[in-house]
């Protein structure tokens, strides 16, 4: 068996400016991967890489071509763990790289068995969680606009991204807009230790359920703090990167939050909600901003999760690949049938 390989980048719109308290983001540069058998079938993953883990389009485009070498060199895209190591072995870094090459591969492999890519891991997508509803950092009553606007779409589990000095008149403008939504929060990192475990409390009155990354990743003994003193469950996400860390974070959280394109591929993903599990803890799915290219493989895995944040591809003016319909809030599968992840061109 021979393998193709070739990638695309593509510059995505997003629907607004998009602001957490690192930053503020107008597109989501994705990088595309495609991986054809000699029969003419193809996988398709997708690389949302992000600056805070060091990576860019610019480095994903430098390193995938290596990448792609070492998948046609082992020339069976069902030999998972041998590509796999393969990939480690030519780039150890750069894992939403790896990720979309990991994706492209199992969706091929799926593909070629003609099955979805759940049905291979023996999981009922019915059992996928609601994703949350993003909602960005802006003026205290654009807040509130787009909080209304999430509900009035049918979306009633919101995160808000806070991080500022008004975190409370935020907290405030979208419980006046959503009084029956499930609220989460996510800092950033942009907390103190002791700024979270005050503003915990306040949160808890006004019926937020968790409270993500309150604390700098650099600050273990202060995600120990705040976990420990919290009037919120905590979920760690950056703090939380491949399988790894899960036993360092384990006694600082409740929630393991992953993200593929942090794990650098599937297997490293499962296997983290497999380390989570083990500790005693919940496993939440989060996802950048990014195209159904990859968030379809998220899709995938989602029976397997407590929370999901894959509302990445929401976000954008328009998404140029089809596979995941999260009308509602509700993880869809666009067909249920359709082998490897479901991801295409939207166009098709």
């Amino acid at each position: 068996m021979s393998l193709d390989a070739e990638f695309e980048r593509v510059s995505l719109p997003l629907d607004d400016p998009f602001t957490i308290a690192r930053g503020t983001q107008t597109e989501a540069e994705n990088v595309v991967v495609r991986i054809t058998d000699d029969a003419g079938m193809s996988g398709v993953g997708g690389a949302a890489p992000s600056a805070h883990y060091g990576e860019t389009a610019d480095t994903v485009t430098a390193v995938l071509p290596a990448l792609l070498d070492a998948v046609e060199r082992v020339g069976d895209p069902h030999a998972v763990r041998e590509i796999e190591a393969e990939l480690r072995q030519v780039v150890n870094g750069n894992p939403a790289a790896r990720c979309a090459v990991s994706i492209a591969v199992h969706d091929l492999a799926a593909k070629r068995l003609g099955v979805p890519l759940y049905r291979l891991w023996g999981l009922d997508p019915s059992d996928a969680p609601k994703t949350s509803f993003t909602v960005g950092l802006d003026e205290t009553e654009r807040v509130r606009e787009k909080a209304a606007d999430a509900v009035a779409a049918g979306y009633d589990v919101l995160k808000i991204k806070l991080g500022t000095d008004r975190d409370r008149k935020l907290i405030d403008a979208v419980r006046d807009a959503a009084p029956d939504a499930r609220l989460r929060v996510d800092a950033n990192e942009a907390w103190t230790p002791k700024e979270a475990v005050a503003k915990s409390a306040w949160l808890a009155d006004r019926d937020v359920e968790f409270v993500e990354q309150p604390v700098p990743a650099e600050n273990p003994e202060g995600l120990r703090y705040v976990y420990e003193r919290s009037e919120l469950p905590v979920a760690a996400d950056e703090s939380c990167v491949t399988a790894a860390d899960v036993p360092a974070i384990a006694d600082r959280c409740d929630i393991a939050n992953l993200k593929l394109m942090k794990a650098g591929g599937l297997p490293e993903a499962r296997r983290l909600i497999a380390a989570a599990r083990a500790h005693g803890l919940e496993v939440m799915c989060g996802c950048m901003i990014e195209a159904n290219a990859s968030i379809a493989a998220a899709a995938q895995l989602a029976p397997l999760l407590d929370y999901a944040d894959l509302d990445g591809s929401l976000l954008l003016a328009e998404d140029p690949y089809a596979g995941v319909d999260l009308a509602d809030g509700e993880i869809r599968l666009a067909d249920q049938n359709r082998a490897g992840t479901g991801a295409r061109l939207a166009s098709d």
